[in-house]
């Protein structure tokens, strides 16, 4: 029989309700939330106030995305990820990206997992930075055992670039996307970390309030 505070009353938030690193996790693993299967046409987006998953767009092109697509809990892109980035001035004002390989078929979205970082691609997206992480599922049979960039086919890391070059393209409009900066493991981590810091700087106090008046 459950006791009281064996389980979430009401379900938590994705983005502020989660955190970032599992508790007891290795370094290097994160937590994601996902968005999107590799399967799926339409982009699908976490609502940021309701915490539910919406319907964004329907996609205009046949591409879909190579991985498991998704965000870090308790992270936001601005000053300090901006600062990471030599040709942008500020970022996205998203929680980080991070696209997951997993062998198996994980054939669901608005899941969470473990994730290990291994790399990531340094997007501009309209002159903001959009990094998008590249990790691996935790425990995997296949890339389990990957801790970097160079550790998976550059295919993989291709067919990456290709679609976040491509997928907000629309016929007779300009996209200004620019992904040719792929790093690794370590700037990845320091990436995930000014993305945590973006967040206890916009978003902490708010939880230190409601701390204080429980």
């Amino acid at each position: 029989m459950y006791q009281d505070g064996d389980f979430a009353r009401w379900r938590r938030h994705p983005w502020h309700g989660l955190e970032a690193v599992p508790e007891g996790a290795d370094e290097g693993i994160v937590q994601a939330y996902i968005e999107m299967l590799p399967s799926d046409t339409v982009k699908y987006e976490l609502d940021k106030n309701s915490g539910f998953l919406m319907v964004d767009r329907p996609q205009r092109t046949s591409a879909t995305p190579p991985a498991l697509y998704g965000f870090v809990p308790k992270t936001y892109c601005a000053e300090e990820v901006a600062k990471r980035c030599d040709q942008a001035t500020v970022a996205d004002g998203d929680p980080l990206d991070i696209c997951v390989y997993s062998e198996r078929l994980i054939n669901r979205a608005d899941i969470i997992l473990n994730a290990r970082v291994v790399g990531g691609i340094q997007m501009i997206d309209g002159g903001e930075a959009d990094d998008k992480i590249i990790a691996v599922l935790d425990g995997d049979n296949i890339w389990g055992g990957v801790t970097d960039i160079a550790d998976l086919p550059a295919i993989k890391t291709e067919r990456l670039q290709h679609y976040f070059s491509t997928y907000k393209l629309i016929p007779g409009k300009t996209v200004d996307v620019r992904v040719d900066c792929v790093y690794g493991r370590e700037e990845a981590l320091k990436v995930i970390a000014a993305a945590r810091a973006d967040y206890n700087n916009h978003f902490g106090h708010l939880f230190a309030e409601e701390s204080s008046a429980a």
